[in-house]
């Protein structure tokens, strides 16, 4: 069987290269696939991420205006589409265009859309909702025209208004016998610097805990080192922070921490918490639209915090760094929540579903 792939980026640290190069990796070496992957603008630089030598690489080159975009975007769609002859087509793109996809590309081949973001996901605070409103009916309406729509769980697909979907969750990439000790006095975040991820938040929520807490320190590894760091200086918090940039060995960041901190705006089904929580880590979340709430149980395995509540959040962080026996507690049921996402359980989903169109 042969696939393609079509992105905006994947040679970047972000969670949906991460889970695309789990996934493209096991279709070549479990199941024989052929893999190509069409992602925009992008150099010729190597993946952040591990990548099977045999998957095929492709770029398209877009730029210009909106119209020149959308017309060079629709030609060269169809050009390597026509030229890669693929059994199947998946999208993963949290952008407008991927809902324009189906509208543009002339094949009768299955398309397949991987829905990785939340429905609600902005680049920005928005001021007035009528734009918004209109966009995410526009996406309802794109969304249907694919062959099936893949959402990661049943909290992300109840925003939608489709009936062509199914449920496949991210899988847990980490295989490993040790487990964090969560011991240490250090709280661990990993996140872009947008919008969506709401790091800016988390810095509000640390000025607050460190000045209960001054001996436990906040590792945040992101895309966005020296704009980070200024703010953290600005609110003097150099002494409790640490800001790195986006890391491979992430496995051995999160072992040496205790809690797992998210503050995003927007989520669908995100890798951190996956990961961390393979690990055994206890995490803290808002419980923002919509993926935190389908793999954190509240007051089981961390804690769920309504969307914005700094208060809270601060209240059930600091119960968390000054309880290792409640950590120790999330971390292991942590550690057996994660067994649902296990990358073969996951994959043989992937199978079925692509070998019965």
């Amino acid at each position: 069987m042969k696939l393609l792939y079509i992105v905006p980026n994947i040679k970047n640290a972000g969670g949906v290269a991460r889970v695309l190069s789990i996934k493209a990796n096991y279709f070549i070496e479990h199941f024989g696939y052929e893999v190509h992957i069409l992602s925009q603008n992008e150099d010729e630089n190597s993946p952040f991420y591990d990548f099977n030598s045999k998957i095929f690489f492709h770029n398209m080159i877009l730029e210009g205006n909106v119209f020149h975009f959308l017309n060079s975007y629709k030609k060269q769609l169809n050009q390597k589409i026509t030229a890669i002859k693929p059994d199947v087509i998946l999208v993963a793109d949290n952008g407008l265009k991927a809902f324009i996809l189906p509208l543009i590309v002339k094949t009768k081949i299955p398309i397949v859309l991987e829905i990785h973001s939340s429905k609600f996901i902005e680049e920005q605070s928005i001021k007035t909702n009528i734009f918004s409103k209109l966009k995410y009916r526009f996406k309802d309406f794109g969304a249907k025209k694919y062959t099936i729509v893949v959402a990661l769980s049943r909290e992300n697909l109840k925003h939608w208004h489709i009936n062509n979907a199914v449920i496949i969750p991210n899988p847990s990439w980490i295989k490993t016998e040790n487990f964090a000790a969560l011991k240490n006095k250090r709280v661990i975040a990993v996140a872009r610097n947008s919008y969506e991820k709401g790091l800016d938040r988390l810095l509000l929520i640390w000025k607050k805990v460190s000045q209960k807490f001054p001996d436990w320190t906040l590792d945040i590894y992101t895309d966005e080192v020296d704009s980070l760091n200024n703010i953290v200086i600005d609110l003097g918090l150099t002494s409790t922070m640490n800001i790195f940039s986006f890391v491979k060995n992430i496995k051995e960041k999160y072992l040496e921490s205790s809690i797992l901190v998210m503050t995003s705006r927007f989520e669908a089904f995100p890798m951190v918490l996956i990961e961390a929580m393979s690990l055994g880590l206890p995490s803290v979340s808002y419980d923002c639209p919509s993926g935190p709430r389908s793999i954190i149980a509240d007051n089981e395995n961390g804690f769920l915090i309504p969307d914005g509540n700094v208060d809270l959040f601060v209240e059930k962080l600091s119960v968390l760094m000054e309880n290792e026996e409640l950590r120790m507690k999330f971390g292991a049921a942590s550690k057996e929540k994660m067994k649902e996402y296990q990358l073969d359980l996951v994959m043989k989903q992937w199978k079925t579903l692509l070998e019965n169109f």
